[in-house]
């Protein structure tokens, strides 16, 4: 694959041994280069000091342009690559300028195509340094098809660890010549090193509670358990439903308590009616829980078996049987878990994407939303910025997906300082956008959480601040701690 490069061309004084075809172009000889276009040389990588280490850096340029050709004519590469590479992977940086101007252009949900690149390229006074406009069009007339976007993502993302890999050797090797310090302490930042290329991302952290589905069968089963009545995802509390019909397509539903209510709790409930009880595909994007806990909380909610029964290992066979019972239909679930730290906005619309293709997304839960990063190119000047942002892109990613979003959200300390402890829609956290852009607020409230003696012990209550699309009311539901759930005051 043989295309023009940027106008600054780094290669223009390359010796042939630089020239060699991808295929062979790993860890051959070659001639240093320039120190702006040498991704070796930062942080004193590539600066070992021996012949060996002024070799050209593992590197696939071609696989770089027909990573950034297949994003600038496909979306659903873009959704695709971002889940494997980051732009310090491009060895290029006019590549990485590129390939951050895509998903800067991505994440606001507008077309990322040459015209539109070149657009923010321009704005931002960098389009000279990446060759200018005609340089992402013959990005683009490399590639064929955005097909195998994937595959040459992973050439770029395999050749950037190598590179990594060689700038860890050569620390290590510069650690164990200074001989400063400790001998073992010296062995533990070299495991370190190693252990900072070995730590990838992968790109699928969403991981289903079981893989036994039997696809077109078990949907028309749900389909037909849910007698046509209801139009929305249904939650599994009757007096809920019947007030929203269901959680609708495009609809961002906040759910926010002050710490230990249980917005988590009432948040898998949600997440169990839907994929549990009805078959439809959800997603639990989890900053909080691990998923083994998050897997935990579920059977003990649908086995009826106290959690603090399995966390201490003294479950009875009564227990086990239950739990026996009910296994194969938690397994079974179309339920998707992703407890990836500190994940941001356009990997978590990148995910949901790919399984809105693949399994027909139908529901998105996100505990919760202080914890999600930004993700952007470009610092918040807040953090209330910062979610306020987050609360908009959450808004634009129910609407383009068609599912219903749920966000958790903590609140301030206002409902502590009031005498009946009631949360209003006032007290959401660091941001008053929240409550502009969801199209329901779901304040969580418990008066046992405040008066243990309190004659409403073990109820809680829904107060649907805010309904854009029906009226506000107050339900009141029983919580089943122990079993780490809420259920209807009927099934008391």
């Amino acid at each position: 694959m043989s295309i023009s490069e940027p106008l600054d061309d780094p290669w223009a004084d390359a010796g042939p041994s630089d020239r060699l075809p991808a295929s062979r172009r790993r860890s051959d000889g070659g001639r240093g280069r320039d120190e702006q276009h040498d991704r070796g040389r930062e942080n004193g990588g590539w600066d070992g000091g021996g012949s060996s280490f002024e070799r050209v850096p593992p590197q696939d340029l071609d696989a770089e342009q027909s990573v950034l050709g297949g994003m600038l004519l496909s979306k659903d590469a873009i959704a695709d690559v971002v889940e494997i590479l980051k732009g310090h992977d491009f060895y290029k940086p006019a590549h990485e300028t590129i390939y951050q101007a895509i998903l800067d252009v991505y994440a606001k949900g507008e077309p990322a195509d040459p015209i539109t690149i070149a657009a923010e390229l321009t704005k931002r006074g960098e389009i000279n340094k990446v060759g200018g406009a005609a340089y992402l069009h013959t990005l683009v007339q490399t590639v064929p098809t955005a097909a195998n976007a994937e595959y040459y993502a992973e050439i770029v993302h395999e050749r950037a660890v190598l590179r990594r890999l060689v700038e860890a050797g050569t620390r290590i090797t510069q650690m164990g010549y200074a001989a400063d310090g400790d001998v073992d302490e010296i062995v533990n930042s070299a495991q370190a090193e190693i252990y900072a290329v070995t730590e990838q991302r992968t790109s699928e952290d969403y991981l289903p509670l079981g893989d036994i589905m039997e696809g077109a069968l078990d949907e028309i089963e749900a389909i037909g358990s849910r007698s046509g009545e209801m139009t929305g995802v249904p939650t599994g509390f009757t007096d809920f439903d019947s007030l929203t019909n269901g959680l609708h397509p495009g609809q961002m539903i906040v759910i926010a308590a002050r710490p230990a209510m249980g917005k988590s709790t009432l948040a898998l409930d949600f997440a169990r009616a839907a994929s549990i009880k009805n078959n439809l595909p959800s997603v639990i994007f989890s900053l909080e829980m691990g998923r083994n806990e998050i897997a935990m909380r579920l059977l003990s909610a649908e086995a009826r078996v106290a959690l603090h029964h399995m966390r201490s290992g003294t479950m009875t066979d009564e227990d086990w049987t239950r739990l026996a019972r009910r296994m194969p239909d938690v397994s079974a679930a179309p339920l998707y878990i992703d407890d990836s730290p500190n994940l941001s906005m356009m990997e978590i619309r990148a995910k949901c994407r790919r399984l809105k293709q693949r399994n027909d997304l139908k529901l998105v839960v996100i505990d919760y939303l202080q914890l999600m990063q930004s993700g952007g190119s470009k610092r918040a000047e807040s953090r209330q910025q910062e979610v306020s942002d987050m609360s908009r892109n959450l808004k634009l990613l129910a609407k383009e997906l068609e599912v219903p979003v749920i966000a958790l959200s903590q609140l301030n300390r206002g409902p502590e300082q009031r005498t009946d402890k009631k949360p209003m829609v006032s007290d959401l956290r660091e941001s008053g956008s929240i409550e502009q852009d969801a199209d329901m607020v779901i304040l969580l409230h418990r008066e046992d959480a405040y008066e243990k003696e309190s004659p409403r012990a073990g109820e809680a209550d829904l107060i649907v601040a805010k309904h854009r699309n029906g009226p506000t009311a107050t339900i009141t539901v029983a919580f089943q701690g122990h079993y780490s759930r809420f259920v209807d005051m009927a099934q008391t």
